[in-house]
């Protein structure tokens, strides 16, 4: 029946929210499932007005209830939804199965045009263990109903706990401001929030943002602003977590949330992630899931783990990716009702308790890559488990759109990978690990990518040559890197093909030579083709004139190692280098491959003690504070 008194603010653990006045419209599916002829009227963050004669579903991403995730991994058995009306109409409350079937639970007439009332649906998560949401839907006829207020609420008010926001940048400004703007611009989620780190590690200083000082007065004494050198996202992020745990006291900074510099925020997962780990039963990480900054109504990662057999890290087993919530509705896409189980998060927006560092320890010295996932599969092996929380998302660049498989960051990527497997993988990975480095070696030096090759083989010698230069290859692993990778054309970029001259090939030659081999034979044939052709000289001419244009998904082992050169773009499109065939360096890196490749085999068994021995160390408090210090 109508209530009239107002939630208290430790009870709501979800509101029902809108989209903002400077959100794009491409968002608005995420917060209201509306047919193609209903457009409500948003009046505010929190109050929608449906038109008349209209049903309008809040069965959306932001906006439904992710009760089985809350039935697994916290305290709450009941919650609540509270709604504040003005107006006429209906309202009816669904549920979903772990299938996507959907079950109708409750309904009321409302009869409130004179003034607004307030309704409860008090509902169990007893059957949600697999999977399912809790909705609401709302439905008009000849006058219109507006949605003063929503929440979601549980029986008991949930302890508080503040947290501490981290973030780091390097040369992003305006990223990162307009990130911590989003922070203040929610008296709710500026409460629960006591501290805010940014480590600035670039050259150019957020301090000296046109908007610095606006965003210093928004946020107040809780900005915390620690310019230090350039120590990748481990450092970065673990300065945020060394200062919380260090320089503040518990009660005063009870969680530690680490968000990237480069997301567009939406606040309310702040206060999703703050309370899912209020509530949780026994300590977790709660992780945020990723939104495409470029496609915003789609969701790009429901949840990640870690292939221990390869030491990779995948989509979990269940998990949707690139969903388009613009296309295929919550309620029509059976797939997202099952609950999902994740192994780790990345740290576009993280939440730890502090409890979880005190007892995990700190990142990682590993500048970039595999920090993240290191550390939550480390914390498992302390009982403590990461979840992914739907309806808590940032957006953010999705991985796709990126070139780290062949830009600077292979090098991280591989050495970090090396050494979480060392770290943590229970299997015996040195036939699994010699097949995976043969196959790279080969693709890229047919390829012609003699940057990535040269970086994969430092990133092996450095790996190989032991933990104790970990923390001092923070700052200087970048440099030498790049250094290295600059010596080869593949890595030498201008802004477009028109820098260079037009390809010798024609466009007939150069379509036919795009059809993959598919059978297996005929695959051996080509490799054994592109192998005795890389042997050869190359034609005099190729070096000064490509032989092909190629976009970056075109170019690919089969076509390039038949070739002399070759004009590739890089994944984003913001430039093209001039690959160049070169048998010296051909050999080179194949010979430098097969030795490393046999001394990593080898070697395996002591790196792996090695490792172990040394993590207490390097995710020690004391061993970053000399990092800090320093």
């Amino acid at each position: 029946m109508a209530e009239t008194a107002s939630p208290d603010v430790d009870r709501v653990l979800q509101r029902v929210i809108l989209p903002r006045e400077s959100d794009p419209l491409d968002v608005r599916p995420l917060y209201l499932d509306e047919p193609d002829n209903v457009h409500s009227h948003v009046s505010s963050r929190l109050s929608v007005e449906v038109p008349a004669s209209a049903r309008v579903s809040f069965a959306s991403y932001f906006n439904a209830f992710p009760a089985s995730y809350w039935k697994r991994w916290t305290t709450i058995d009941h919650v609540t939804l509270r709604l504040t009306l003005r107006g006429a109409g209906r309202i009816e409350v669904y549920r979903s199965k772990p299938n996507g079937d959907v079950v109708h639970l409750q309904g009321t007439p409302v009869h409130a045009e004179d003034e607004q009332e307030t309704f409860e649906f008090r509902l169990t998560l007893a059957p949600f263990e697999d999977g399912g949401w809790l909705w609401f839907d709302v439905f008009t006829e000849n006058v219109p109903l507006e949605i003063v207020d929503a929440t979601w609420l549980s029986d008991e008010p949930v302890p508080m706990k503040k947290l501490a926001v981290g973030t780091t940048t390097f040369n992003r400004l305006d990223d990162c401001v307009a990130s911590l703007f989003a922070l203040a611009e929610d008296p709710a989620v500026l409460a629960v929030i006591s501290k805010v780190f940014v480590a600035d590690q670039g050259p150019t200083k957020i301090r000296q943002h046109p908007r610095y000082a606006e965003v210093k007065k928004a946020l107040g004494e809780r900005l915390e602003v620690i310019e230090q050198g350039n120590l990748g996202g481990s450092g970065g992020f673990t300065r945020a977590l060394y200062e919380s745990v260090e320089h503040t006291k518990p009660g005063t900074v009870d969680q530690i949330l680490l968000m990237d510099d480069d997301i567009a925020l939406e606040p309310d997962s702040i206060l999703r992630s703050n309370m899912f780990a209020r509530a949780s039963a026994k300590p977790i990480i709660v992780g945020s899931q990723m939104l495409n900054l470029f496609a915003r109504s789609r969701l790009h990662t429901m949840g990640e783990i870690v292939d221990l057999t390869t030491c990779t890290w995948r989509a979990a087993p269940g998990a949707l990716t690139n969903h388009d919530f613009g296309a295929h509705s919550l309620r029509d896409s059976r797939p997202l009702h099952k609950r999902i189980d994740s192994t780790y998060n990345g740290w576009w927006m993280c939440l730890f308790p502090r409890e979880v560092v005190d007892k995990v320890g700190l990142p990682l010295p590993l500048f970039i890559k595999c920090d993240d996932a290191e550390y939550s599969l480390r914390a498992l092996a302390h009982d403590i488990p990461t979840v992914t929380l739907p309806g808590s998302a940032v957006w953010h660049e999705p991985w796709t759109d990126k070139n780290d498989t062949k830009d600077w960051t292979v090098y991280f990527h591989l050495r970090n990978r090396l050494i979480l497997a060392a770290l943590h993988s229970p299997y015996d990975l040195r036939k699994t690990l010699l097949k995976q480095g043969a196959r790279a070696a080969v693709r890229r030096l047919l390829s012609m990518e003699y940057s990535t090759a040269a970086l994969e083989m430092k990133a092996l010698e450095d790996f190989m040559a032991g933990p104790e230069r970990l923390f001092e290859q923070l700052g200087t692993g970048l440099p030498e890197v790049q250094r290295v990778r600059k010596q080869y054309t593949d890595a030498q970029f201008m802004p477009s093909a028109r820098e260079f001259p037009p390809p010798s090939f024609d466009m007939v030659k150069a379509e036919q030579m795009l059809h993959p081999p598919v059978h297996p034979a005929k695959i051996a044939l080509r490799a054994g083709k592109a192998l005795m052709h890389n042997l050869r000289a190359p034609e005099p001419s190729a070096s000064e004139r490509p032989q092909v244009n190629l976009p970056a998904n075109s170019a690919l082992w089969f076509l390039l190692g038949n070739l002399d050169s070759a004009t590739v773009s890089n994944a984003d499109g913001s430039g093209v280098a001039f690959r160049r065939r070169d048998p010296k360096v051909f050999r080179e890196l194949a010979l430098r491959a097969a030795h490393n490749y046999k001394r990593l085999i080898a070697d395996w068994p002591r790196l792996v003690e090695q490792y172990r021995g040394a993590l207490p160390e390097l995710t020690s408090v004391e061993s970053w504070r000399k990092v800090f210090e320093s």
